[in-house]
């Protein structure tokens, strides 16, 4: 079951929804078709909960907004990119594992 606190955030929003927010973001690229993708959507809805208030999450479909993963650099996916206050803090590419993903969020705590 997908969490309530995973985004869908889009190329007209990302400004405001990412580059704004007050706290720090993680965004996962995706696509439907993408396997990986699939397989840590789970671990995102699961971070997302238990960093609800201090880390946002949200997901940027490739296949449907095409200018933001080409603005960041993204070729790969599934990608993930913390943000804060506007700047990018680091990235992971690939089906990483949980452990990974929380060492990433820490850098922005």
């Amino acid at each position: 079951m997908a969490s309530e606190k995973v985004f869908a955030f889009t190329d007209a929003q990302f400004d405001a929804d990412v580059l704004k927010s007050d706290i720090p973001v993680v965004v996962d690229f995706w696509a439907t078709w993408c396997a990986p993708c699939k397989a840590i959507a789970p671990i995102l809805d699961q971070l997302a909960d238990e960093y609800d208030g201090r880390i946002k999450f949200g997901k940027v479909n490739v296949d449907e907004n095409p200018a933001t993963p080409g603005q960041y650099g993204v070729r790969g996916i599934p990608t993930m990119i913390l943000f804060k206050d506007g700047e990018i803090v680091d990235q992971l590419v690939g089906a990483v594992p949980k452990k990974q993903v929380e060492a990433l969020l820490q850098k922005a705590l």
